[in-house]
């Protein structure tokens, strides 16, 4: 029977436009993009030219640290641009699709992890510590894989599994083949292909976000020490391992959640890793107005236009208010039914089951850190996020060691940052402090 971890720290957040549990079909976009910013920790190195014809499973870049790690196009068609920016920084490579799809075929009689270095779905993994693309030459402990996301707006996963239980399960067993799999669902989860899933240990977790974080998982299962590697992989991506390992291909098909207050008509969308946001939105928000689109979940989520491209680990798209062009009288000290907070600033504390319309506004700026508590009452980690923040902020690597940097992400701060009083970036913060302790440790 599986392990219930009940964890009663966190926050959720209940916000207007939750997509409904329908898929709508959506062209496909003419062009699509690749960038390097998507898989952190990535030294890019360009393998096509301007002009070269690719495949689905074509390198388009490689990790020039490990050459063997390969990036590859999500479709078939001809590279129409290497986009590069300061000092030729890579920013993405783009391929003009042919709409056919023509996949290249992989051997699966050779070792699981060098055919994901070979088809990119290595290079979609992440490992603790810092939250990085993982070293091929590392040996990890564990590998850890979250079924639920449980912040706001977030996609079902459980919806985007039917159909695809069998690609899941293949996707389980060829990762228990590098180290054991541990497996995080949900208590509101009823889906046998999780909860009966092979190959694993299932692990139930019952509380608010961030209960769905794999950072939180790892830390209540199998915390991570210094000299340790654990590897994460999205279970989106278990399901593309799934079918690599079932058909020979490499499909970065994915259904995405696109939701938010400013989004028509919230519903799911069938998509290839890399289109055009313009494509997937067309028709269901209004152009003219001041909206924030947002690659990713509203928490943790990149900035974007309709000139974007879907991330390569994108699982959703959200569409808020900008918040600037708002006139309220007398600000924030006004009484309002309408506007959410976690103190009793304003009346939100009476309606639980309220939905909200809010917007980017960060509203008010950046002061002096206190310790409040704040963050301790949404961080169920056995860790002192202010404390950790502090260290970070100081670059005092040996406190920020001996505080558990090694076991954290930025997403794992995102709900801390929305209640963060001092308005501080927490996530660019810890991404920061994590880049520079890889930068010591090298």
């Amino acid at each position: 029977m599986a392990k219930v971890i009940k964890l009663r720290k966190g926050l959720d957040v209940k916000l207007k436009g939750t997509a409904a549990l329908e898929t709508v079909a959506v062209k496909m976009s003419g062009e699509y993009a690749l960038c390097p910013d998507d898989f952190c920790g990535v030294k890019p190195k360009p393998v096509v030219k301007e002009g070269d014809d690719v495949k689905v499973g074509d390198a388009l870049f490689v990790d020039k640290l490990h050459p063997e790690v390969k990036f590859v196009s999500p479709v078939s068609g001809t590279v129409s641009l290497i986009e590069r920016g300061d000092r030729r920084k890579l920013l993405s490579i783009r391929v003009k699709a042919d709409g056919k799809q023509t996949a290249r075929k992989f051997d699966l009689k050779g070792d699981v992890k060098a055919l994901m270095m070979e088809s990119g779905l290595f290079g979609m993994m992440l490992q603790r510590p810092y939250a990085v693309v993982p070293s091929p030459d590392d040996k990890p402990k564990a590998i850890f894989v979250s079924a639920f996301n449980s912040m706001p707006l977030a996609q079902n996963f459980e919806y985007v599994l039917e159909g695809q239980e069998a690609a899941f399960q293949a996707g389980l067993t060829a990762l228990s083949k590098l180290a054991k799999v541990f497996l995080g669902v949900s208590s509101k989860q009823k889906a046998k292909a999780l909860f009966e899933a092979k190959d694993c240990e299932v692990n139930v977790f019952d509380g608010p976000a961030p209960a769905g974080n794999v950072g939180v998982q790892i830390n209540h299962i199998d915390p991570v020490n210094k000299g340790e590697v654990v590897w994460t992989m999205a279970p989106e991506v278990v399901i593309m391992l799934g079918r690599l390992m079932n058909n020979g291909v490499v499909d970065f098909t994915r259904k995405i959640a696109v939701a938010g207050s400013e989004v028509k008509a919230p519903k799911y969308a069938q998509v290839i890793v890399g289109a055009k946001l313009a494509d997937i939105l067309e028709g269901n928000i209004d152009k003219a107005a001041n909206n924030r689109i947002i690659d990713g979940n509203v928490m943790t989520g990149m900035k974007s236009s309709l000139e974007g491209f879907l991330g390569a680990q994108t699982t959703e798209v959200n569409v808020i208010p900008e918040g600037d062009d708002a006139d309220e009288m007398l600000g924030w000290i006004m009484p309002r039914f309408g506007q959410f907070s976690t103190s009793r600033t304003y009346f939100s504390w009476l309606m639980p089951k309220k939905e909200y319309r809010l917007d980017a506004r960060v509203k008010g700026g950046e002061r002096h850190m206190i310790f409040s508590g704040e963050y301790d009452k949404v961080f169920p980690m056995d860790i002192y996020a202010g404390y950790l923040i502090k260290a970070i902020i100081a670059e005092d690597i040996d406190r920020q060691e001996a505080l558990g940097i090694y076991e954290v992400a930025p997403e794992d701060f995102a709900l801390a940052e929305f209640v963060c009083s001092s308005k501080l970036e927490l996530q660019r913060i810890v991404r920061q402090g994590l880049d520079t302790l890889r930068k010591e440790n090298m």
